[in-house]
Protein backbone atom coordinates (compact mmCIF):
# COMPACT_ATOMS: atom_id res chain seq x y z
CA UNK A 1 0.00 0.00 0.00
CA UNK A 2 1.06 3.36 -0.37
CA UNK A 3 2.62 5.72 2.41
CA UNK A 4 -0.20 7.29 3.74
CA UNK A 5 1.51 9.87 5.23
CA UNK A 6 3.91 13.10 5.34
CA UNK A 7 6.06 12.98 8.14
CA UNK A 8 7.51 16.24 7.68
CA UNK A 9 3.96 17.94 7.32
CA UNK A 10 3.69 18.34 11.01
CA UNK A 11 6.98 19.81 12.20
CA UNK A 12 7.57 21.64 8.80
CA UNK A 13 8.24 25.82 9.74
CA UNK A 14 5.39 28.34 8.46
CA UNK A 15 1.50 28.57 7.82
CA UNK A 16 0.13 25.72 6.29
CA UNK A 17 -2.16 25.48 3.67
CA UNK A 18 -5.16 22.75 2.96
CA UNK A 19 -7.10 21.87 0.31
CA UNK A 20 -10.84 20.89 0.14
CA UNK A 21 -12.70 19.80 -2.41
CA UNK A 22 -15.31 17.49 -0.67
CA UNK A 23 -16.87 17.87 2.98
CA UNK A 24 -14.22 20.21 4.23
CA UNK A 25 -15.43 23.03 1.88
CA UNK A 26 -18.46 23.15 4.18
CA UNK A 27 -17.24 21.79 7.32
CA UNK A 28 -13.42 22.22 7.54
CA UNK A 29 -13.89 21.84 11.46
CA UNK A 30 -10.38 23.36 12.44
CA UNK A 31 -9.23 26.89 12.73
CA UNK A 32 -7.79 28.87 10.00
CA UNK A 33 -6.45 32.17 9.28
CA UNK A 34 -7.71 32.36 5.28
CA UNK A 35 -10.31 30.43 3.14
CA UNK A 36 -9.37 31.30 -0.81
CA UNK A 37 -10.89 29.59 -3.60
CA UNK A 38 -8.69 27.34 -5.34
CA UNK A 39 -7.67 24.99 -7.94
CA UNK A 40 -5.56 22.04 -8.43
CA UNK A 41 -4.20 20.71 -11.27
CA UNK A 42 -3.59 16.74 -12.02
CA UNK A 43 -6.32 15.02 -10.42
CA UNK A 44 -10.07 15.62 -9.89
CA UNK A 45 -13.22 15.10 -7.71
CA UNK A 46 -14.82 11.99 -8.44
CA UNK A 47 -17.12 9.94 -6.21
CA UNK A 48 -14.75 7.31 -6.16
CA UNK A 49 -14.02 6.09 -2.63
CA UNK A 50 -16.61 3.18 -1.21
CA UNK A 51 -17.79 4.55 2.79
CA UNK A 52 -17.58 2.32 4.91
CA UNK A 53 -17.94 4.51 7.81
CA UNK A 54 -18.57 8.09 7.76
CA UNK A 55 -21.43 7.89 4.81
CA UNK A 56 -22.41 3.87 4.70
CA UNK A 57 -21.18 0.75 6.45
CA UNK A 58 -19.18 -2.90 4.78
CA UNK A 59 -22.48 -4.38 4.00
CA UNK A 60 -24.08 -0.85 2.35
CA UNK A 61 -21.26 1.38 1.29
CA UNK A 62 -21.91 4.43 0.83
CA UNK A 63 -19.72 6.64 -1.83
CA UNK A 64 -17.65 9.68 -1.07
CA UNK A 65 -15.17 11.82 -3.25
CA UNK A 66 -11.54 11.59 -3.94
CA UNK A 67 -9.35 13.13 -5.87
CA UNK A 68 -8.36 10.91 -8.49
CA UNK A 69 -6.30 11.33 -11.95
CA UNK A 70 -6.25 13.72 -14.57
CA UNK A 71 -7.67 16.97 -14.99
CA UNK A 72 -8.44 19.63 -12.77
CA UNK A 73 -10.15 20.43 -9.76
CA UNK A 74 -11.62 23.76 -7.89
CA UNK A 75 -12.10 23.56 -4.02
CA UNK A 76 -10.50 25.88 -1.19
CA UNK A 77 -7.33 26.17 -0.10
CA UNK A 78 -7.19 27.18 3.84
CA UNK A 79 -4.40 28.51 5.25
CA UNK A 80 -3.61 27.67 8.89
CA UNK A 81 -1.25 29.10 11.42
CA UNK A 82 1.70 27.25 12.29
CA UNK A 83 1.00 27.12 15.89
CA UNK A 84 -2.05 25.22 14.62
CA UNK A 85 0.17 23.19 12.28
CA UNK A 86 0.74 19.58 14.10
CA UNK A 87 -3.06 19.79 15.91
CA UNK A 88 -4.92 20.26 11.90
CA UNK A 89 -3.22 17.33 10.68
CA UNK A 90 -3.84 15.11 13.82
CA UNK A 91 -7.22 16.42 13.32
CA UNK A 92 -7.17 15.30 9.51
CA UNK A 93 -5.64 12.07 9.23
CA UNK A 94 -8.05 11.00 12.50
CA UNK A 95 -10.44 12.54 10.01
CA UNK A 96 -9.60 11.33 6.71
CA UNK A 97 -7.20 8.11 7.16
CA UNK A 98 -9.91 5.68 9.16
CA UNK A 99 -9.24 3.55 6.58
CA UNK A 100 -6.25 4.55 5.23
CA UNK A 101 -7.76 4.79 1.57
CA UNK A 102 -6.63 7.74 0.56
CA UNK A 103 -2.76 9.17 0.52
CA UNK A 104 -1.85 12.13 2.04
CA UNK A 105 0.49 14.61 -0.30
CA UNK A 106 1.82 17.99 -0.85
CA UNK A 107 0.16 19.58 -3.92
CA UNK A 108 0.37 23.01 -6.13
CA UNK A 109 -2.85 24.60 -6.22
CA UNK A 110 -3.36 28.37 -7.44
CA UNK A 111 -5.29 30.37 -5.62
CA UNK A 112 -8.13 32.36 -7.33
CA UNK A 113 -7.53 35.61 -5.75
CA UNK A 114 -5.95 38.95 -6.74
CA UNK A 115 -2.36 37.82 -5.97
CA UNK A 116 -2.61 34.19 -8.30
CA UNK A 117 -0.03 33.21 -6.58
CA UNK A 118 0.83 29.15 -6.28
CA UNK A 119 1.06 27.82 -2.97
CA UNK A 120 1.80 23.64 -1.42
CA UNK A 121 -1.03 22.27 0.03
CA UNK A 122 -1.99 19.34 2.03
CA UNK A 123 -4.51 17.18 -0.07
CA UNK A 124 -6.08 13.77 0.33
CA UNK A 125 -5.68 11.35 -3.06
CA UNK A 126 -7.48 8.39 -3.01
CA UNK A 127 -5.25 5.55 -3.07
CA UNK A 128 -6.32 2.93 -6.30
CA UNK A 129 -4.73 0.12 -4.35
CA UNK A 130 -7.12 0.03 -1.59
CA UNK A 131 -10.29 -1.81 -1.63
CA UNK A 132 -12.50 1.20 -0.74
CA UNK A 133 -11.81 2.68 -4.23
CA UNK A 134 -14.59 2.43 -6.69
CA UNK A 135 -12.91 3.37 -9.61
CA UNK A 136 -15.79 5.11 -12.28
CA UNK A 137 -18.99 4.43 -11.57
CA UNK A 138 -21.80 4.94 -13.67
CA UNK A 139 -24.55 7.79 -12.31
CA UNK A 140 -27.33 4.95 -11.88
CA UNK A 141 -24.70 3.12 -9.44
CA UNK A 142 -23.41 6.25 -7.64
CA UNK A 143 -27.08 6.69 -7.43
CA UNK A 144 -27.91 3.64 -6.01
CA UNK A 145 -24.89 3.65 -3.08
CA UNK A 146 -25.85 7.48 -2.28
CA UNK A 147 -29.31 6.34 -1.65
CA UNK A 148 -28.49 3.18 0.37
CA UNK A 149 -25.83 4.98 2.45
CA UNK A 150 -25.94 5.65 6.15
CA UNK A 151 -22.82 5.97 8.38
CA UNK A 152 -21.33 7.43 11.40
CA UNK A 153 -21.74 11.02 9.86
CA UNK A 154 -25.49 10.76 8.69
CA UNK A 155 -26.79 9.93 5.55
CA UNK A 156 -25.01 10.16 2.01
CA UNK A 157 -27.33 11.97 0.68
CA UNK A 158 -27.01 14.72 2.79
CA UNK A 159 -23.09 14.92 2.20
CA UNK A 160 -23.81 14.89 -1.71
CA UNK A 161 -26.24 17.61 -1.61
CA UNK A 162 -24.35 19.75 0.93
CA UNK A 163 -20.91 19.40 -1.32
CA UNK A 164 -23.18 20.75 -3.99
CA UNK A 165 -24.26 23.75 -2.78
CA UNK A 166 -21.02 24.70 -1.33
CA UNK A 167 -19.94 24.21 -5.10
CA UNK A 168 -22.56 26.99 -6.34
CA UNK A 169 -21.51 28.81 -3.67
CA UNK A 170 -18.68 29.24 -4.86
CA UNK A 171 -20.06 30.21 -8.25
CA UNK A 172 -19.42 26.98 -10.13
CA UNK A 173 -20.59 23.63 -11.16
CA UNK A 174 -19.65 19.94 -11.25
CA UNK A 175 -21.74 18.24 -13.80
CA UNK A 176 -22.09 14.71 -12.71
CA UNK A 177 -22.23 15.93 -9.16
CA UNK A 178 -25.31 18.28 -9.86
CA UNK A 179 -26.41 15.44 -11.75
CA UNK A 180 -26.79 13.55 -8.82
CA UNK A 181 -27.87 15.88 -6.95
CA UNK A 182 -31.21 16.49 -9.17
CA UNK A 183 -31.74 12.23 -8.68
CA UNK A 184 -31.58 12.57 -5.29
CA UNK A 185 -33.97 15.77 -5.07
CA UNK A 186 -36.31 13.90 -7.12
CA UNK A 187 -36.40 10.84 -4.97
CA UNK A 188 -37.28 13.04 -1.96
CA UNK A 189 -39.79 14.58 -4.03
CA UNK A 190 -41.81 11.78 -4.83
CA UNK A 191 -41.72 10.41 -1.43
CA UNK A 192 -44.41 13.61 -1.08
CA UNK A 193 -45.79 13.68 -3.74
CA UNK A 194 -49.29 12.10 -4.07
CA UNK A 195 -49.87 8.84 -6.02
CA UNK A 196 -51.17 8.60 -9.63
CA UNK A 197 -55.11 8.74 -10.00
CA UNK A 198 -54.66 5.24 -11.16
CA UNK A 199 -52.62 3.69 -8.44
CA UNK A 200 -55.38 5.40 -5.58
CA UNK A 201 -58.37 3.35 -7.46
CA UNK A 202 -56.30 0.37 -7.36
CA UNK A 203 -55.68 0.25 -4.06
Amino acid sequence: MSEITLPSVTTAKGDLWVFGYGSLMWRPGFEFRERVPARLVGEHRALCVYSFVHRGTPEQPGLVLGLDRGGACRGIAFRVAEKDRSDVVAYLRAREQVTSVYREVMRSVWLENDARQRVSALAYVVDRGHVQYAGRLSLADQHRHVVQGHGQSGANRDYVTATVKAIEAEGFRDTQLHQLATMLHGDAHSLHAPAPAEDRENR
